[in-house]
């Protein structure tokens, strides 16, 4: 689980970026729901291994917080209209 929430924190940053474009702000209406889902899993990682192994859902879960944190900041500028 923690090799998907990672790989998921990835993607929505990805997809993050290119919110952050003039004009595509709305995407990030998708991408907090998304980034949400891979905390989620990274949440059941975390509490399904054993405590060595817990740093890639570790990982994940900072990685789609900070992602929902830049794209709730992003619509909270306004970017979210357009």
């Amino acid at each position: 689980m923690g090799v998907i929430s990672l790989l998921w924190g990835i993607v929505a940053m990805v997809l993050m970026f290119i919110g952050l474009v003039p004009l595509l702000g709305w995407s990030n209406w998708l991408i907090i729901p998304f980034a949400g889902v891979g905390a989620i899993i990274a949440a059941v990682g975390i509490a399904l291994t054993s405590r060595e192994k817990r740093g890639r859902a570790k990982a994940g879960l900072v990685l789609n917080a900070l992602v929902m944190v830049i794209a709730a900041i992003r619509l909270s500028l306004g970017g979210g209209f357009i």
